[in-house]
């Protein structure tokens, strides 16, 4: 096992395969913009992008507004039921670290209202002790604030902690903040080549708890 006390996992690409949610989200506020709809494939490669603005590159706009937010939770509200999944084997993975008795926290560059939606619907939001969303720190990922919150929170130092994500803003976040992490590679981040990634849960599984 790991020497850790608390595992903190990004949500969208590592534990929630929302890609088709997402890539819908945004199309339906580029629409109440009205913007023509982007192609899905387009929308999830840069998504985790870091090097961009998203809310130039999807909204044409300096930085997400309001009403960017309301459309976009409005979306996921109505259609996580239908268009959200876990990942396979991370149902078991989490209940295995709680057993385990690891604290568990999510990051994510969601917003809190859709977080809470999309992991009550999928039966795991009360296997966390934490959730940190882009709307409770003064800028998401890759800026390391959230996880500074979550450490604060849950009385961790940042050396018991690590970090699990898909994508280069979950890495620059957590380097940002001084946490361990471990990039897996089941969502729909392309990595580049020579990058190492863990590339199912059940290899994850077997790194944490063996």
């Amino acid at each position: 096992m790991i020497d850790k006390e608390l595992i903190i996992f990004d949500m969208d690409g590592t534990l929630v395969n929302s890609s088709i949610t997402i890539a819908n989200a945004i199309n339906h506020v580029r629409k109440q913009l009205g913007f023509a709809p982007m192609d899905t494939a387009l929308i999830l490669s840069k998504v985790n992008d870091h090097t961009i603005n998203p809310a130039q590159f999807f909204y044409h706009a300096p930085s997400f507004a309001h009403d960017h937010e309301r459309w976009f939770s409005e979306y996921y509200s109505r259609n996580h039921d239908k268009e959200l999944v876990l990942y396979d084997g991370v149902m078991e993975l989490l209940k295995a670290l709680k057993e385990a008795g690891y604290k568990l926290a999510v990051a994510t560059n969601a917003y809190r209202r859709s977080t809470i939606e999309s992991l009550t619907h999928l039966g795991i939001h009360d296997l966390f002790d934490a959730i940190a969303c882009y709307d409770d720190v003064y800028q998401g990922k890759p800026h390391p604030a959230m996880l500074l919150k979550l450490l604060e929170e849950l009385h961790v130092s940042k050396e018991k902690a690590l970090f699990i994500g898909d994508g280069p803003r979950d890495e620059q976040a957590a380097k940002r903040a001084g946490i361990d992490y471990i990039m897996v590679n089941w969502g729909f981040t392309e990595h580049e080549n020579g990058k190492k990634v863990i590339h199912s849960v059940e290899a994850l599984k077997e790194l944490l708890l063996t």
